[in-house]
């Protein structure tokens, strides 16, 4: 991961939230995405498309759900541009805005949530 966040300060500063709120939201977001996943592999069943199964396939540059909360709270409180986020991240710029508009939405029924 591209970003190491070495105290309450920096996370802050990063992401808008402390490390309290941000290990608050992780199971929501978590259980969220694995819904959003499993919704997402059944309708490909029943469309006659070939899906992956939940968690198949490559791993990607954001393997884990803390990766992917923090990717997603670092883009909204310092709107980089896709090249930068995709720097910081270790990824093209592309997969960068893909990843963002795939967790955004999970982002967003998490606070409702």
């Amino acid at each position: 991961m591209g970003l190491q966040i070495r105290d309450d300060r920096q996370m802050k500063a990063l992401t808008g939230l402390s490390q309290n709120q941000f290990h608050h939201l992780l199971p929501v977001f978590s259980d969220i995405y694995q819904a959003t996943q499993q919704k997402t592999y059944e309708e490909g069943l029943t469309s006659g498309t070939r899906v992956r199964k939940p968690g198949g396939g490559c791993k990607g540059k954001l393997p884990t759900m803390a990766e992917k909360l923090l990717f997603v709270l670092y883009y909204y409180k310092t709107y980089p541009t896709f090249d930068v986020l995709g720097t910081q991240f270790d990824m093209v710029r592309s997969k960068a805005n893909e990843n963002l508009h795939k967790l955004s939405p999970l982002l967003y029924d998490t606070l409702v949530h």
